[in-house]
């Protein structure tokens, strides 16, 4: 199994993309652009090491010379890295603990914009699936809808809950556990960090 980091996909992505349309790849200096790197250096710098991940082949003495391997069209043979940043309950809040680690989480678990992992802790979330130990793929966004299963921060802390807005000034973390309470809560004192999108675990 081979591992991209998120802005290695995106460059990867971008290169075919632009394969696809245009029948040749962009080229140093069109890659820069489309990420704002300082420089073309930047953008070698990317190429150079999805070359090295066997995900590009270059042509010598060609400006657009780029060429795709075949294996990472294969379903499920890339993974990404994302950061561990630490503990999020699942029983009542708990702070987390920001010290990042990569973990491999399939290309298929992420949506647009960053993504980090959490590891849970409790059993509030049970009857959802979701157990003491897993580990959760979380959407940086503040953005959630009704029964989005979210990372809310609470006075502070961390905690992980089903979202839904009771009253335009009230929302309810709603646990999946028939022997916990939601909590009630006013709407300015929740702030959502993040949806889930993936579940990890091993058994």
């Amino acid at each position: 199994m081979t591992y991209l980091t998120e802005r290695q996909r995106d460059v990867l992505e971008f290169i075919e993309r632009e394969i696809d349309r245009n029948g040749v790849a962009p080229t140093l200096r069109e890659i820069a652009e489309r990420f704002d790197f300082a420089s073309t250096a930047s953008a070698q710098k990317h190429i150079a090491l999805l070359e090295r991940k066997g995900f590009l082949r270059r042509e010598k003495h060609q400006k657009r010379g780029l060429i795709l391997a075949d294996r990472h069209r294969a379903e499920g043979s890339v993974e990404l890295e994302l950061p561990l940043l630490g503990l999020v309950a699942a029983g009542s809040p708990i702070e987390s603990m920001p010290d990042p680690e990569p973990v491999s989480v399939p290309s298929g678990f992420v949506r647009s914009g960053d993504h980090f992992v959490l590891r849970v802790r409790g059993e509030s979330m049970v009857e959802d699936g979701i157990h003491d130990g897993d580990l959760v793929v979380v959407q940086h966004t503040a953005n959630a809808v009704d029964g989005d299963m979210v990372v809310a921060l609470v006075d502070g802390e961390v905690t992980l809950k089903r979202l839904f807005r009771e009253t335009p000034d009230r929302i309810r973390l709603q646990p999946a556990n028939r022997e916990m309470k939601p909590m009630s809560l006013p709407a300015e004192a929740v702030t959502v960090q993040g949806v889930i999108v993936g579940l990890l675990r091993r058994y």
